[in-house]
């Protein structure tokens, strides 16, 4: 064949080759001005820490920026009514967890918004909850908390960094379950409820390894258990809860990104394959695990059959244990 007959059979295969494999550099959602990624809780907090760290890897991909803005108070609720004004197209997403997102719908008799108002992109992390105390208490395992509890006359005082999170839930069904006397004393968020704990201001709190894994390194907490099935590779030396002898104590915290249900669902499909692309980072994952965390990922799917058992779980737990709001 004469050079110029190829060219004019091969050029027209590689004007299609050409486009196609620029298309396939294209991240798979193409925002067209800065994201916000609404974290439900105050600065410092688990919400607030893991939004920052998803957000500035998701801004490095899709080449905008990607502002966290924080919204405590009301469990949460807060932070998705803020979520749910913004137009529905993919550009205001919140970090959801299982307070607003699961129990929440149980703890509470009516909600600005409902179940179905919400949907599910993508489960980001899992992690252990740790039940830690004052160092200052002279208690090292959870039957030395109930004895001491039960020593004082009105019993001790349990800090909650958000009334419906992992933590009050995992919290409160540790006291029905071990029968420890304690009063809930809630925050609106992780720092402040720490800061009250290091003060000694509060006895005991049940939190998400994050937050709590600094403190304890410093000395300024100490740990009891944690409350997942299997111990923490941060706190190798530190038992479960069911090591205590708590049969099916297995409570984790988890956070995910929501977006509203009125979203187009190719939009929140393709956020689903970039907080995919983000979470596979090796860079990401490493930071999320140094604080104790364990990237998810996975499909919009499972994420949402996820969250809907979760949300069925909790409602049994609350309304056995009469479990309210605070």
């Amino acid at each position: 064949m004469k050079p110029w007959k190829f060219l004019r059979v091969a050029l027209p295969s590689l004007a299609l080759i050409v486009p196609a494999l620029g298309t396939a550099q294209q991240p798979a959602f193409q925002p067209t001005k800065p994201i916000r990624l609404i974290a439900p809780s105050s600065p410092g907090g688990i919400l607030d820490l893991t939004s920052r760290l998803l957000g500035k890897s998701l801004g490095e991909r899709l080449k905008r920026p990607v502002i966290v803005e924080n919204f405590p108070g009301a469990g949460g609720v807060i932070g998705i009514q803020a979520m749910l004004r913004a137009d529905p197209d993919g550009h205001t997403l919140v970090m959801g967890s299982l307070g607003p997102n699961a129990a929440n719908y149980a703890l509470h008799d009516k909600l600005p918004y409902a179940y179905e108002d919400l949907a599910p992109v993508a489960h980001v992390l899992s992690m252990p909850d740790v039940l830690v105390v004052n160092p200052k208490l002279p208690v090292h395992t959870i039957a030395e908390l109930k004895t001491y509890a039960a020593s004082r006359p009105n019993g001790l005082s349990m800090a909650v960094s958000t009334s419906g999170s992992s933590g009050h839930l995992a919290g409160d069904l540790l006291k029905q379950r071990a029968g420890i006397a304690a009063v809930d004393v809630v925050y609106r968020g992780a720092s402040p409820a720490l800061n009250d704990l290091v003060a000694g201001q509060v006895d005991f709190m049940v939190d998400n390894l994050v937050t709590a894994l600094p403190l304890i390194r410093a000395g300024k907490l100490r740990a009891l258990a944690v409350t997942t099935r299997e111990r923490s590779a941060e706190l190798p030396d530190t038992p479960t809860v069911m090591e205590a002898g708590y049969k099916d104590f297995d409570v984790s915290v988890w956070l995910g990104l929501f977006v509203s249900s009125k979203t187009p669902p190719a939009i929140v499909q393709a956020l689903n394959a970039e907080v995919n692309k983000a979470l596979a980072d090796p860079g990401l994952r490493q930071r999320l695990a140094e604080q104790g965390g364990k990237a998810a990922g996975g499909t919009t799917q499972e994420f949402a059959a996820f969250v809907r058992a979760e949300k069925l779980r909790w409602a049994q737990v609350i309304k056995a244990g009469n479990i309210k709001p605070e």
